[in-house]
């Protein structure tokens, strides 16, 4: 009897756990994608680069769509962030539909900066200084792999912050026929003691940037709004014809939490959605 019992007892356990085991059904899992992702070799960079696609749903039926640079753009970085605040603009249309193309870091500080002569910049990476070379890789590789590769407008921008965002500057000074629109979150312009700046006046003066847009987000971390400030007395002082310029102040945030706010205050004046037209009766 004892024997039964006990029996019994561990069938009714078995089948208590079995009850309570997951089926093969509910342990089944599927990818969660939001994009996609290609490898370019590169030649003027020597090394192969990652580039990381978020394809808005427009895009779908075939229709061309402008694109969105973006340096920083690893998964691990502001890739996922920024496609974030994209699917939700484009949802609710608050913002055109773009495509996101981020480039993912290998030597974030060589690709972001121009050269310097301040020791104390000199200290914060093996190699610095590598902007120019960073830029002809997007002009010349990536740009041209991205139209063969997906259906896109003429439209192009690109946005970054800190590091990024000095890029974002220093390529509307010095290459401006790359971009229509450029969004740079607390831009790093202290680098090469302010040196950007210095030349800023002479080099917004050298080529029309006709229709071209500069979006500048400003955090409250001490001496961040001082030198967004001497970017638009430089702006200003310019005349640059055609240059549109937008500082937009978040006193309120550091600078480790204003890319978000920035970033989508940018997206959502910059590339408004027109709006709808009344319908013919």
């Amino acid at each position: 009897m004892t024997n039964r019992r006990s029996i019994l007892q561990a069938a009714a356990a078995l089948a208590a756990l079995a009850a309570c085991a997951p089926t093969a059904a509910q342990t089944a899992t599927t990818p969660l994608v939001i994009g996609e992702s290609f490898t370019l070799a590169s030649t003027v960079l020597g090394e192969n680069r990652r580039i990381n696609v978020y394809n808005a749903p427009a895009s779908r039926d075939g229709t061309p769509l402008p694109v969105l640079y973006m340096p920083d753009g690893g998964l691990e970085e502001d890739f996922l962030h920024i496609a974030g605040l994209l699917q939700i603009a484009i949802a609710s249309g608050t913002m055109r539909p773009f495509m996101l193309v981020g480039i993912e870091n290998t030597q974030r500080r060589r690709d972001l900066t121009g050269p310097s002569t301040d020791p104390e910049d000199r200290k914060i990476a093996p190699v610095i200084g590598g902007s120019d070379a960073f830029r002809r890789f997007i002009a010349n590789e990536l740009m041209p792999a991205v139209r063969t590769r997906y259906r896109t407008t003429g439209e192009t921008a690109i946005i970054g912050e800190s590091l990024a965002g000095l890029f974002v500057v220093e390529t509307l000074f010095v290459a401006p026929e790359m971009f229509d629109t450029y969004i740079a979150v607390d831009p790093s312009l202290w680098w090469n003691r302010e040196g950007l700046l210095a030349k800023g006046i002479a080099q917004l003066r050298t080529a029309s940037r006709a229709g071209k847009m500069l979006f500048v987000g400003a955090s409250g971390e001490p001496g961040m709004p001082a030198l967004a400030g001497r970017l638009k007395q430089v702006v200003d002082r310019a005349s640059a014809p055609g240059l549109r310029f937008e500082l937009a102040a978040f006193p309120e945030e550091t600078h480790r939490t204003i890319y978000h706010p920035a970033a989508l205050r940018a997206l959502r004046t910059l590339f408004r959605n027109p709006p709808e037209r009344p319908r013919s009766q």
